[in-house]
């Protein structure tokens, strides 16, 4: 079987389960453990280790339930796939009498949402024997993708409580598979999410309770439920429970950043009966709160895991959860399918907001031919965050345009050189006269985007400036909707400013220098306005506010003008009062 590259493999891993957030939680096979570079890989195949099955109906017909199967392939720098041939066989025999199963075959066929096929080429075609099924696929990648997707309906006949175990192996030349079981049963439990009508549209401070409910539509009950919430960064629930785990998310690649908290609830919980929480839960909009979201889900607990080495317990008083009683309780004697997708609720929140995105300059000097250091940036002093969670895209972009009398030897990976007029430059490697740099799809406030720049001194030119602007990512409406102060979204980069120049190099508006927005795969677009040939560097930071680096470009050019001014005036006499030595010593 022929052996993708490393890098190549990584740049077609898709990531599809990640996507989904909170499958984390789902008990799932272990990750496939990386091989050395001697070994062939192994993949690790997996799925929901439960599936409950509802009751097969004389004359109503099968309810049918979906099992979708996984592979995980080792991911990261020891990631590596395969091009060639696999192949999954099902063992169906331990549901013999249990349950019925066959594919889905739109599924199993349907590309993942990276534009490839599910597990990494073709998807697997699958065939049902007796009580053997066989798919052959072609293709691996790195990380975790799903490979087919079972229909399991209970068989006629059967009663409540009958259980039985499919397992899946795979084999591949070259490779080594670690099998997989599934536990399908008869009558288990349906746990459903209650959706909340929450306000939507708030401000800072405004509080809200949240009475999570949820019901048993199945035919079995449920030992222990686990309760999963989790909330973006402008949210708090400041109730803290002693059978609660909570953990600080790190922010990540998408710089977002959320609070997660799983809270183990214990007691039986019957088919047919709903629940709500002893206390209902406050939601809070904090004072950074701007667009954020609330996740709420509910699972049976299953056996005890172990809790992430990030998660610490709350020290308050035990959550509950006790039945609904009277009108309230819409779902007794109600059945459905046992199916996830209902276990699980958001809400989308609306924060009247602001955030003051502050951009800063630099002020770097040197001799013709040597390279410096420029640092330009922004910083967002709040004092809300802004994440654009539901896109995907940039907050915003850093327009950067170079002083002339120098070029840009180095600059960070996540710029993008383009033209004067902020125009498509196909040329990324020799120096450009402008530069755009994007942001994550998250700035948090207090943090921001640090960009160094090299810069080589090709010519010597007394106050040269160049433009450090804060935008949104579009050209055509370069405004930030949400930041009230635009006066100090530019910031200067003032190249040989000399003794005289108005001024010193000063730091970010913020006391944190730390960047918290990672690069964007997508390239930004054209920005307003041309920029002057060149290209920029520094050393410090300026504060956007008029100091430094910093200075505000309306109304500088004149000190600026000045300051020139004043050095070709001193020259001017240094050079008369030479004339007239000379001239005294000749006469």
């Amino acid at each position: 079987m022929t052996r993708l590259s490393p890098r190549n493999a990584l740049r077609r891993a898709a990531g599809l389960l990640a996507a989904a957030g909170l499958l984390a939680v789902v008990p799932l096979a272990g990750a496939a453990t990386p091989a050395r570079a001697d070994e062939p890989p192994v993949f690790t195949l997996g799925g929901p280790a439960e599936t409950s099955l509802h009751p097969y109906r004389a004359g109503g017909g099968p309810k049918p339930s979906r099992l979708g199967i996984t592979v995980t392939a080792p991911s990261g720098e020891e990631g590596t796939g395969f091009a060639g041939r696999f192949t999954l066989t099902f063992d169906l025999s331990g549901v013999a009498g249990v349950a019925d199963v066959a594919f889905d075959g739109a599924a199993s066929g349907a590309e993942t949402s990276d534009g490839g096929a599910s597990g990494g080429g073709t998807a697997p075609d699958c065939e049902v024997t007796g009580a053997k099924a066989v798919c052959v696929g072609t293709g691996v990648r790195p990380g975790t993708h799903p490979v087919a997707v079972l229909v399991v309906t209970a068989a006629a006949g059967g009663e409540r409580g009958d259980s039985g175990a499919i397992t899946v192996t795979g084999e591949a030349e070259g490779a080594a598979f670690t099998p997989f079981t599934a536990r399908v049963t008869v009558g288990g439990p349906d746990l459903v999410m209650e959706e909340l009508p929450f306000r939507t549209e708030l401000v800072p401070g405004d509080r809200q309770q949240a009475p999570i409910t949820f019901a048993n539509r199945g035919a079995g009950d449920a030992e222990g439920v686990l309760l999963t919430l989790r909330y973006t960064r402008g949210l708090d629930i400041p109730q803290r429970y002693s059978n609660c785990r909570y953990s600080e998310d790190d922010p990540g690649p998408s710089g977002v950043g959320r609070t997660t908290a799983l809270c183990t609830v214990e007691g039986a919980f019957e088919a047919g009966e709903a629940y709500t929480l002893a206390t209902p839960l406050t939601i809070e909009a904090t004072e950074r709160a701007y667009r954020d979201t609330f996740l709420y889900r509910i699972e049976e607990a299953g056996p005890p895991r172990p809790a992430p080495a990030a998660f610490e317990r709350g020290d308050g008083a035990v959550l509950r959860a006790v039945p609904v009683t009277g009108p309230q309780n819409r779902v007794a004697g109600r059945t459905a399918d046992p199916t996830p997708h209902d276990n699980q609720r958001e809400a989308d929140f609306r924060t009247e907001n602001t955030a003051d995105f502050a951009a800063y300059g630099d002020r770097v000097s040197g001799a013709r031919g040597a390279t410096v250091t420029a640092d330009v940036g922004f910083r967002n002093v709040g004092p809300a965050w802004i994440g654009h969670l539901r896109s995907g895209e940039d907050v915003a972009v850093v327009d950067f345009t170079v002083p002339r009398g120098a070029s840009v030897v180095a600059k960070p990976d996540r710029c993008r050189a383009v033209t004067a007029a902020g125009e498509y430059r196909e040329d990324q490697r020799s120096p450009a006269p402008r530069y755009l740099c994007p942001t994550s799809p998250a700035v948090h406030d207090g943090k921001g985007l640090d960009l160094s720049f090299a810069l080589r001194i090709e010519e010597v030119l007394i106050g040269a400036e160049g433009e450090v602007t804060v935008r949104a990512p579009s050209a055509r409406n370069p405004a930030l909707p949400f930041d009230p102060a635009p006066a100090n979204n530019t910031a200067r980069l003032v190249l040989n400013a000399g003794d005289d120049g108005d001024g010193g190099p000063s730091t970010p508006p913020t006391s944190d220098p730390g960047p918290d927005a990672s690069p964007s795969g997508a390239p930004a677009t054209s920005a307003p306005g041309g920029g002057a040939a060149g290209a920029s560097g520094g050393s410090d930071s300026g504060t956007g506010s008029g100091h430094g680096g910093g200075l505000a470009s309306t109304g500088s050019g004149a000190l600026t003008v000045a300051g020139a001014a004043a050095v070709a005036l001193t020259a001017g006499l240094v050079l008369v009062a030479a004339a007239r030595r000379r001239t005294g010593r000749h006469s």
